[in-house]
Protein backbone atom coordinates (compact mmCIF):
# COMPACT_ATOMS: atom_id res chain seq x y z
CA UNK A 1 0.00 0.00 0.00
CA UNK A 2 2.71 2.46 -0.86
CA UNK A 3 4.88 1.59 2.15
CA UNK A 4 8.64 1.79 1.78
CA UNK A 5 11.23 -0.78 2.71
CA UNK A 6 10.95 0.13 6.38
CA UNK A 7 7.19 -0.28 6.56
CA UNK A 8 5.26 -2.99 8.34
CA UNK A 9 5.59 -5.36 5.37
CA UNK A 10 9.38 -5.36 5.88
CA UNK A 11 9.06 -5.95 9.62
CA UNK A 12 9.87 -2.36 10.62
CA UNK A 13 7.80 -0.03 12.74
CA UNK A 14 6.95 3.55 12.02
CA UNK A 15 6.74 6.10 14.80
CA UNK A 16 3.06 6.68 14.18
CA UNK A 17 2.01 3.05 14.04
CA UNK A 18 -0.44 1.87 16.67
CA UNK A 19 2.02 -0.85 17.75
CA UNK A 20 4.68 1.75 18.60
CA UNK A 21 2.58 3.46 21.28
CA UNK A 22 2.44 0.48 23.71
CA UNK A 23 6.15 -0.10 23.18
CA UNK A 24 6.89 3.53 24.08
CA UNK A 25 4.66 3.28 27.17
CA UNK A 26 6.40 0.10 28.26
CA UNK A 27 9.80 1.66 27.62
CA UNK A 28 8.82 4.73 29.65
CA UNK A 29 7.74 2.60 32.59
CA UNK A 30 10.90 0.51 32.46
CA UNK A 31 13.15 3.57 32.31
CA UNK A 32 11.29 5.16 35.23
CA UNK A 33 11.61 1.99 37.31
CA UNK A 34 15.34 1.77 36.57
CA UNK A 35 15.74 5.44 37.46
CA UNK A 36 13.91 4.94 40.75
CA UNK A 37 16.06 1.90 41.54
CA UNK A 38 19.22 3.96 41.05
CA UNK A 39 18.04 6.17 43.91
CA UNK A 40 18.35 3.25 46.33
CA UNK A 41 21.85 4.68 46.60
CA UNK A 42 21.03 8.34 47.24
CA UNK A 43 23.33 10.99 45.79
CA UNK A 44 25.77 12.72 48.12
CA UNK A 45 24.25 16.15 47.50
CA UNK A 46 20.84 14.90 48.58
CA UNK A 47 22.23 13.38 51.78
CA UNK A 48 24.02 16.64 52.54
CA UNK A 49 20.76 18.53 52.07
CA UNK A 50 19.02 16.11 54.43
CA UNK A 51 21.50 16.82 57.19
CA UNK A 52 21.80 20.58 56.65
CA UNK A 53 19.79 21.53 59.74
CA UNK A 54 21.34 21.26 63.20
CA UNK A 55 20.38 18.09 65.10
CA UNK A 56 19.10 20.02 68.15
CA UNK A 57 16.57 21.94 66.02
CA UNK A 58 13.05 20.58 66.74
CA UNK A 59 12.02 21.30 63.15
CA UNK A 60 14.90 19.25 61.67
CA UNK A 61 12.84 17.10 59.34
CA UNK A 62 15.51 16.77 56.65
CA UNK A 63 16.01 12.98 56.75
CA UNK A 64 12.26 12.40 56.92
CA UNK A 65 11.65 14.71 53.96
CA UNK A 66 14.03 12.61 51.85
CA UNK A 67 11.30 9.98 51.77
CA UNK A 68 9.22 12.45 49.74
CA UNK A 69 11.99 14.36 47.98
CA UNK A 70 13.61 11.35 46.31
CA UNK A 71 10.48 10.02 44.55
CA UNK A 72 9.39 13.56 43.60
CA UNK A 73 12.82 14.40 42.19
CA UNK A 74 12.87 11.09 40.38
CA UNK A 75 9.41 11.61 38.87
CA UNK A 76 10.22 15.17 37.83
CA UNK A 77 13.48 14.15 36.20
CA UNK A 78 11.78 11.23 34.49
CA UNK A 79 8.99 13.35 33.00
CA UNK A 80 11.05 16.43 32.11
CA UNK A 81 14.30 14.80 30.96
CA UNK A 82 14.24 11.05 30.54
CA UNK A 83 11.04 10.57 28.53
CA UNK A 84 11.80 13.35 26.01
CA UNK A 85 15.38 12.09 25.68
CA UNK A 86 14.15 8.54 25.09
CA UNK A 87 11.66 9.68 22.47
CA UNK A 88 14.25 11.79 20.66
CA UNK A 89 16.92 9.09 20.98
CA UNK A 90 14.54 6.57 19.43
CA UNK A 91 13.69 8.98 16.64
CA UNK A 92 17.30 10.02 15.94
CA UNK A 93 18.58 6.45 16.17
CA UNK A 94 16.06 4.93 13.79
CA UNK A 95 17.85 3.08 11.02
CA UNK A 96 21.23 3.51 12.74
CA UNK A 97 23.23 1.47 15.22
CA UNK A 98 22.19 1.10 18.83
CA UNK A 99 25.20 3.15 19.93
CA UNK A 100 24.07 6.12 17.83
CA UNK A 101 20.56 6.00 19.28
CA UNK A 102 21.86 5.64 22.83
CA UNK A 103 24.48 8.35 22.36
CA UNK A 104 21.96 10.79 20.98
CA UNK A 105 19.53 10.01 23.83
CA UNK A 106 22.25 10.60 26.45
CA UNK A 107 23.31 13.83 24.72
CA UNK A 108 19.71 15.08 24.75
CA UNK A 109 19.37 14.03 28.41
CA UNK A 110 22.56 15.92 29.26
CA UNK A 111 21.30 19.12 27.68
CA UNK A 112 17.80 18.83 29.16
CA UNK A 113 19.11 18.05 32.65
CA UNK A 114 21.49 21.02 32.47
CA UNK A 115 18.58 23.32 31.61
CA UNK A 116 16.43 21.74 34.34
CA UNK A 117 19.07 22.28 37.01
CA UNK A 118 19.74 25.83 35.84
CA UNK A 119 16.02 26.59 36.01
CA UNK A 120 15.99 25.29 39.59
CA UNK A 121 18.68 27.80 40.56
CA UNK A 122 21.85 25.70 40.42
CA UNK A 123 24.94 27.41 39.03
CA UNK A 124 28.67 26.73 38.92
CA UNK A 125 29.25 28.28 42.34
CA UNK A 126 26.58 26.10 43.95
CA UNK A 127 28.05 22.94 42.46
CA UNK A 128 25.94 22.19 39.40
CA UNK A 129 28.55 19.97 37.72
CA UNK A 130 28.52 17.07 40.26
CA UNK A 131 24.73 17.19 40.49
CA UNK A 132 24.41 17.33 36.71
CA UNK A 133 26.86 14.44 36.21
CA UNK A 134 25.00 12.34 38.78
CA UNK A 135 21.68 13.05 37.07
CA UNK A 136 23.02 12.17 33.62
CA UNK A 137 24.58 8.90 34.84
CA UNK A 138 21.39 7.84 36.62
CA UNK A 139 19.26 8.88 33.66
CA UNK A 140 21.50 7.10 31.15
CA UNK A 141 20.93 3.78 32.92
CA UNK A 142 17.19 4.18 32.50
CA UNK A 143 17.65 5.32 28.89
CA UNK A 144 19.51 2.10 28.16
CA UNK A 145 16.38 0.21 29.20
CA UNK A 146 14.18 2.55 27.18
CA UNK A 147 16.14 2.07 23.98
CA UNK A 148 16.49 -1.66 24.60
CA UNK A 149 12.70 -2.02 24.63
CA UNK A 150 12.31 0.13 21.54
CA UNK A 151 15.01 -1.69 19.56
CA UNK A 152 13.92 -5.20 20.55
CA UNK A 153 12.39 -7.11 17.71
CA UNK A 154 8.81 -8.10 18.11
CA UNK A 155 7.79 -11.66 17.33
CA UNK A 156 7.86 -13.12 13.85
CA UNK A 157 5.69 -11.47 11.27
CA UNK A 158 2.39 -13.22 10.79
CA UNK A 159 1.09 -13.48 7.27
CA UNK A 160 -2.28 -11.92 6.71
CA UNK A 161 -1.84 -9.25 9.41
CA UNK A 162 -1.33 -5.55 8.79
Amino acid sequence: MGEGAAGPAAGGRSAGSPRAVPRHLGAMHLSGAVLLLTFLVPPVWMLDAGHATPPDDPTADGPFLLLFAVPLACAGFHVLVQIPAGLLGTRLGRGRTAAVGYGSAVAVAGVLSWFLLRSLGWDVRSGIVPVWADAVVRGSLGLAGYLWVMRARSGPARPGRG
